[in-house]
C-alpha cells in the first residue's frame, strides 16, 4: 500500500477485520462488524467491572487514553467526517483521501486521489487545503492560498461509493478558497480577493452564483482598513445563518437563507474600523500575528446558541527603548459564545491553549485550530499542542477531559467527531505531520482519560511580557449600510493567521493575471 496503516495499540487489536459469522443449527448468521466489536467491548467492560465491584467506585476507563488507530496520508490537512462515521475524507494539499474507520483501530484506505484535473492546460488543481460534505457529495476547494497559473475553484465529487469516488464537476472561482462550507446544495465559499473580501454563494449543481456578503458592504467604513486584516477565513452555516471569521473584523453572523439579499444579525468583536485603518504596516504586521482579534475558525453546538470561536495567533518580538527586545502576544484560544440572541452575543469563557517553549511563527505552534462540537462534548486541535476532549454542558466552566499530544510527530489541522462506537464514540484527528514524520489522520476513543507519560513540548518560555490569550469582553451589533455609528461597534486590536494574510499579499496582480488569461 502507497500509504500503509500504522496502528496504535489497541483493546481491540485482537478482534479479526474480516467479518464474523456465526452457524445457529442449519442457519447462518452475518453479523456487523461494527456490533460484533460493540458486543465484545461491552462484555470485556463488563468483565472488568464486576472484578472491582464492592471495593470502590468502577472506572470504565482504566487504561492510559491514547490513539486508536493511525493511517498515513501524504499532504493531509482538513478531515471530514460521513455522516453514518464511517468514512473520513481528508483534504491532501495536492489531492483528497478517504479512509474507512468503522473499525477504528484499523483505519483503511479506501481512495487517494491525486492531482485532479490534470489534464487541463493550467493544471493540476492543487493547494487543496478544505473540504466539506453535503450529504454524498464532496467538495474540495482551492488553492488556499495564490498559486500563480493553477486553476481556482469547486471540485465537485459524488461519493455515495467512497472508495470509487467521482468528479463530477469543476466549478472555476476568480479567487483563492481558504475554507468553504457545504449545505442544501449549497457551496459558501471563501473569497479573499485582496478588495472586498466577500463571501460567496455558489448553487452545487450548475456553479451559479447566488449570492455574496461583504464586511464593506454593511460598513463602508471597512474600506479603508487593510484586506489583509479583514481576510474572510472560514465560515459555518447553521439554518441559513452564516457566522463569518473575518479574522481582525470578529465573526459575523449573516441571515444567508436568500443568498441574493444578506441581512447582518449580529457579530462577535468585530473591531473598530477607524482604528484598524490607522495601522502603519510595521503595526498591521505586529497586529495579523498576535491576540487579540485573530478570528480563524467558528463553529456551533448542535442548537446553534452556543458559539465557538478560534484564535490563531503567534508572538513577535519588539524592540525596547532600552535596545533589548521582548515577546509580546502568544497562542490563541477558543471562545465560547452565547449567540442564542445574535445581536447581543455573551463572552462565556476561553479554553486556553497549551503552552508553547516558543510560540513565535517559526516556533513550535500550540494555538488553536479547527474543532468540532457534538451533544456536550467539544473537540479541538492545537497542532503540536495536541488535541483536546472537553465537557461544555457548562460552558462557563469547561471541563477538559483528555488531552493527547506527539509534538516530534504530530501537528494537528482538525479535530472531528465520529460515530457511537462500543459503549463510547470515535473521534478523528488530522495531523500534517512534523520534519520527517508523515501527515496522517488518527482515531481516538470518545472517552475521559491521561496520556501515559505525556512528552514535553520542550522548556516554557518564561518571558513576562508573553501574554498567551488575551480574552476581549467586548461585543456588539455591526452597523448596517445605512447606520454608521461607530458606537455600535465593539474594539477589538487586530491579529493575523498565517496563510490567510498571504493571501491577501499580491493576491490582486494574481487575480488580473488569471483574468487577462481568460480573456
Amino acid at each position: 500500500s502507497r500509504n500503509p496503516v500504522q496502528t496504535e495499540r489497541s483493546p481491540l487489536s485482537s478482534v479479526p477485520r474480516l467479518r464474523p459469522i456465526f452457524l445457529l443449527g442449519t442457519r447462518r448468521l452475518t453479523v456487523d462488524r461494527r456490533q460484533f466489536l460493540r458486543t465484545v467491548s461491552a462484555s470485556a467492560l463488563a468483565a472488568s467491572t464486576a472484578s472491582v465491584a464492592g471495593s470502590r467506585p468502577a472506572t470504565a476507563h482504566p487504561g492510559p487514553f491514547e490513539p486508536l488507530g493511525r493511517i498515513d496520508i501524504d499532504g493531509a490537512k482538513e478531515a471530514v467526517v460521513s455522516a453514518d462515521g464511517e468514512t473520513v475524507f481528508v483534504a491532501a494539499t495536492d489531492g483528497y483521501a478517504a479512509v474507512d474507520i468503522s473499525a477504528p483501530d484499523r483505519p483503511e484506505l479506501l481512495a487517494d486521489r491525486r492531482d485532479p484535473r490534470s489534464d487541463r492546460e493550467d493544471g493540476p488543481f492543487r493547494g487543496l487545503y478544505d473540504a466539506k460534505l453535503d450529504g454524498d457529495t464532496l467538495l474540495v476547494v482551492g488553492p488556499a492560498n495564490p498559486i500563480p497559473g493553477a486553476p481556482a475553484g469547486v471540485l465537485v465529487v459524488d461519493v455515495s461509493d467512497p472508495a470509487n469516488p467521482d468528479e463530477i464537476a469543476f466549478h472555476e472561482t476568480g479567487f483563492p478558497i481558504h475554507n468553504c462550507f457545504a449545505a442544501d446544495g449549497r457551496a459558501y465559499l471563501t473569497a479573499n480577493d485582496g478588495d472586498r473580501n466577500p463571501l460567496v454563494v455558489l448553487d452545487i449543481d450548475s456553479g451559479d452564483e447566488l449570492g455574496r456578503w461583504s464586511v464593506v458592504a454593511a460598513d463602508d467604513r471597512w474600506t479603508d482598513v487593510s484586506p489583509s486584516v479583514r481576510s474572510v477565513h472560514d465560515v459555518w452555516v447553521r439554518e441559513g445563518v452564516a457566522h463569518v471569521a473575518l479574522w481582525d473584523a470578529g465573526t459575523w453572523l449573516v441571515d444567508l437563507s436568500d443568498p441574493a439579499s444578506p441581512s447582518v444579525l449580529g457579530a462577535v468583536s468585530p473591531g473598530d474600523p477607524e482604528e484598524l485603518a490607522a495601522l502603519t504596516p510595521r503595526g498591521r504586521h505586529r497586529e495579523r500575528r498576535t491576540p487579540p482579534g485573530n478570528h480563524h475558525y467558528v463553529a456551533t453546538d448542535d442548537a446553534g446558541d452556543l458559539l465557538g470561536v478560534g484564535v490563531e495567533s503567534w508572538a513577535v518580538e519588539v524592540d525596547r527603548d532600552d535596545g533589548t527586545t521582548e515577546l509580546v502576544g502568544g497562542p490563541g484560544g477558543v471562545q465560547l459564545w452565547d449567540v442564542s440572541d445574535p445581536a447581543a452575543p455573551t463572552r462565556l469563557s476561553t479554553i486556553e491553549p497549551p503552552a508553547s517553549p516558543d510560540p513565535r511563527l517559526g516556533g513550535v505552534w500550540t494555538t488553536a485550530h479547527n474543532f468540532d462540537f457534538r451533544d456536550d462534548r467539544l473537540y479541538t486541535s492545537w497542532y503540536r499542542g495536541g488535541v483536546k476532549r472537553h465537557d461544555v454542558s457548562d460552558a462557563t466552566d469547561p471541563v477538559e477531559l483528555a488531552w493527547w499530544r506527539d509534538p516530534d510527530r504530530a501537528s494537528f489541522w482538525s479535530a472531528q467527531y465520529a460515530y457511537p462506537f462500543a459503549d463510547e464514540g470515535v473521534f478523528v484527528a488530522s495531523s500534517r505531520g512534523v520534519g520527517d514524520a508523515s501527515p496522517a489522520l488518527y482515531t481516538f476513543p470518545d472517552h475521559a482519560g491521561d496520556q501515559l507519560d505525556p512528552p514535553s513540548l520542550g522548556p516554557e518560555t518564561t518571558t513576562e511580557s508573553l501574554v498567551n490569550t488575551p480574552t476581549p469582553t467586548a461585543s456588539g451589533t455591526p452597523p448596517s449600510a445605512s447606520d454608521t455609528d461607530s458606537s455600535t461597534s465593539a474594539t477589538d486590536a487586530p491579529g493575523f493567521g498565517l496563510g490567510v494574510g498571504a493571501a491577501a499579499l499580491g493576491v490582486a496582480g494574481w487575480l488580473a493575471r488569471r483574468r487577462g488569461r481568460r480573456d
